[in-house]
């Protein structure tokens, strides 16, 4: 299919997944519940995976036709959005870049059946500076043994697969560099990791139905046939796996831009719907300039989306652009934090409480400017860039 024609058939699809979703919204935020019955209908559709080649099943879809789908499923339902992401431009995106046939093969079914694979990286002590991780993998005989602590694992708990980022060290205790390890924990099917354990998750502020889990690694056998080696080897290979943030990046400011884009349309809704003083607030020039203020906030950010998501595959790389992904996740991200808190000041009380979704909005949206890159790590990241030089803050990196 042609990029317009496909974006058309999927933005379809997600318009009806998102009218379904929509009224269960507010449920999974109360009840800090996992969407299960969502992911059910997402698989069901060819969404979950629908980047994944279609030899190994998926849609073979573009980043361009996620994008589309993760605004239009955003705009419903957050947690819901962000599953899709990270069940085509996740930690997947490094798998399907740079794993063996077998790995693909492994994770493929998995991810089309609903699940969604959880990226290790962050640790209590390493948040932003990922390379200060302590996490290790020792060479032993056929393998790895994983050990240490990760943070803030999205997903933690109801992921099976998972993406571990470790420092890889041979039997003497030498370290070769940093690498990632594919730790599928499915007892059912066979595959128990043994010493691995979900021992917290925190309390967070929005998302709420999304895990974010402490996961503990003890002595946890990793076998050669599970570790993601780059074309760069250990030494220099972190790079190349933190490239699939790129993609993450892409996916994460959708799902703010989406939301940005929902709160939106329902300020648009009140406007028309709500008199004061004898006629509608839809004809107060104050608040028509902040609705016009709101689009064109939304469409800048959507299009520098779209240019990340279709600089995918530029130069031979597997993901979008990386001077373009931060770019856009740092613009979308902050403007739909503006333009959500807007729709809720549109509001007035009644969107300070939880007769509308625009409260939950606000504090779902919240996140974006943190995870997946902080706001001043994508500055600094492209400053450098800008400048073509490695900042002081990243010269420590591999």
């Amino acid at each position: 299919m042609n990029i317009a024609a496909s974006c058309t058939e999927y933005r379809a699809i997600a318009k009806d997944l998102a009218a379904r979703f929509a009224p269960r919204a507010a449920k999974w935020d109360r009840t800090r519940s996992y969407c299960w019955e969502n992911v059910t209908e997402l698989a069901d559709a060819g969404i979950m995976g629908m980047t994944l080649p279609t030899d190994l099943g998926g849609q073979g879809a573009s980043w361009l036709d996620t994008v589309v789908v993760v605004e239009e499923i955003a705009k419903a339902c957050t947690l819901t959005a962000r599953i899709v992401v990270e069940a085509n431009m996740g930690g997947i995106s490094a798998i399907m870049a740079y794993g063996t046939q077998a790995q693909k093969e492994l994770v493929a079914p998995y991810v089309l059946a609903g699940d969604k694979p959880a990226i290790c990286i962050t640790e209590p002590q390493a948040g932003s500076a990922a390379t200060q991780m302590t996490t290790t993998a020792r060479r032993n005989d056929g393998g790895y043994l994983l050990n240490g602590t990760k943070h803030w694992i999205t997903g933690g708990g109801v992921s099976k697969l998972h993406l571990v980022f470790a420092r890889v060290l041979d039997e003497t205790g030498a370290e070769l560099g940093i690498g990632g390890f594919i730790l599928c924990h499915d007892p059912d099917a066979g595959h128990d990791a043994q010493g691995f354990e979900v021992v917290g998750r925190e309390r967070t502020m929005g998302l709420c139905g999304m895990p974010e889990a402490t996961l503990a690694f003890r002595d946890v056998f990793i076998a050669d046939d599970f570790v993601l080696q780059p074309p760069s080897g250990f030494k220099h290979g972190f790079a190349d796996l933190m490239n699939a943030y790129n993609s993450q990046r892409v996916g994460a400011g959708t799902i703010a831009m989406g939301v940005a884009a929902g709160a939106m349309e329902h300020a648009k809704r009140y406007l028309q719907e709500r008199e004061q003083f004898g006629r509608p607030l839809a004809e107060f020039q104050g608040l028509q300039w902040m609705l016009a203020d709101m689009d064109t906030s939304v469409h800048a950010a959507r299009l520098m989306l779209q240019e990340a998501a279709h600089s995918r595959g530029a130069n031979g790389s597997p993901f979008p652009d990386i001077t373009m992904a931060a770019r856009a996740k740092l613009f979308a991200s902050e403007m739909a934090i503006k333009v959500v808190n807007d729709a809720l000041q549109i509001f007035g009380a009644r969107g300070y409480g939880g007769e509308e979704p625009l409260e939950r909005m606000y504090r779902d949206v919240r996140m974006f400017t943190i995870g997946g890159g902080t706001a001043q790590i994508l500055r600094t990241q492209l400053a450098g860039s800008l400048l073509e030089m490695r900042t002081p803050q990243t010269r420590g990196a591999n």
